[in-house]
């Protein structure tokens, strides 16, 4: 095991992740290269959730092959990343030690917490979170995928609303202050920090305006939008965000953009599509337009 160190590991690392992925027949035991890309961009570089060095940790082989990877999204959120022809318990066991050494957090009651999370059907680290004395936590992820072999819904918007690609770099404040909006309803707008940040999730290297879907108000305001990430190695495209301003809800809007983007990534090659989510609101749009059945991500907590 060694600690992250450079621009280097950061590309091995997401080699490793496109590996896994389809070693896992593409279903998320571990991240998506675009979830990695989009903690990096957006919640380190916007968010200041955590940093590369030092929230991330590498085991090996000795042939220098990755075999795992510990990291953490948010404050206390921890993730691994294993190898399923490389995982072993004693692997899982050592992830886990370090994840409780390094990644948990200060908890109001002086103690310090972790959750880590793991797939409802993975009972042999399930066992270990439990030997542990950790138990199952509110909160699951709710993973949808879509074969893009099914026809794809046309989905129309309400009457008035266009849907389209995001614009140049003139309309990033306002799709900025779309997603304010959108994930932030019952906030002041005085704490609204500005657009800049957009530069960020453009950086990406998975990003394409292209993909990145707005539907625009008779108004012209943008009323929703999505961003599908496409990963043309492993062929899946993956969303990330979602969502629609409140005054503009129930038009047809979300699930408008989210087959746009669809149809988009089929007609390029791709063959499936996943998104997760965590809100009854936002897996009621999931089902609509991906598929009534899912799988769950779920987080283990401990208090230290």
């Amino acid at each position: 095991m060694r600690v992250y160190q450079n621009e280097d590991d950061y590309w091995r690392i997401r080699e490793f992740l496109r590996e896994v992925f389809l070693r896992n027949d593409r279903r998320e035991l571990c991240w998506q290269v675009a979830r990695l890309d989009y903690w990096r961009w957006h919640g380190i570089e916007n968010l200041g959730d955590g940093r590369l060095e030092g929230d991330v940790f590498i085991w090996e082989t000795a042939d220098g092959r990755i075999a795992a990877v510990l990291n953490r999204e948010s404050a206390g959120e921890v993730y691994l990343q294993v190898h399923p022809g490389l995982r072993t318990t004693e692997l899982e066991e050592e992830m886990l030690a370090v994840a409780e050494s390094h990644l948990a957090v200060p908890h109001p009651n002086g103690r310090r917490r972790l959750r880590i999370w793991t797939h409802e059907h993975d009972n042999l680290r399930q066992g270990i979170l439990t030997r542990r004395g950790y138990a199952e936590s509110d909160g699951p992820e709710y993973q949808r995928r879509r074969s893009l072999d099914v026809p794809i819904p046309e989905a129309q918007p309400a009457p008035g609303y266009t849907v389209r690609a995001l614009g140049e770099v003139k309309e990033l404040s306002a799709r900025s202050w779309a997603s304010w909006k959108g994930f932030h309803p019952g906030e002041p707008d005085e704490q609204y920090r500005g657009w800049e940040w957009y530069h960020n999730i453009q950086r990406m290297p998975l990003y394409r305006r292209d993909l990145d879907i707005v539907a625009v108000a008779p108004t012209g305001e943008i009323a929703s939008f999505c961003t599908l990430w496409y990963d043309d190695v492993t062929r899946t495209g993956y969303f990330e965000p979602v969502a629609t301003v409140r005054e503009h809800q129930r038009r047809g809007l979300g699930k408008a953009v989210m087959c746009t983007a669809l149809r988009r990534i089929k007609r390029m090659g791709g063959t499936l599509a996943t998104v997760g989510g965590y809100s009854t609101a936002a897996n009621a749009l999931y089902a609509s337009v991906m598929s009534d059945e899912f799988e769950l991500s779920e987080p283990w907590a401990k208090e230290l």
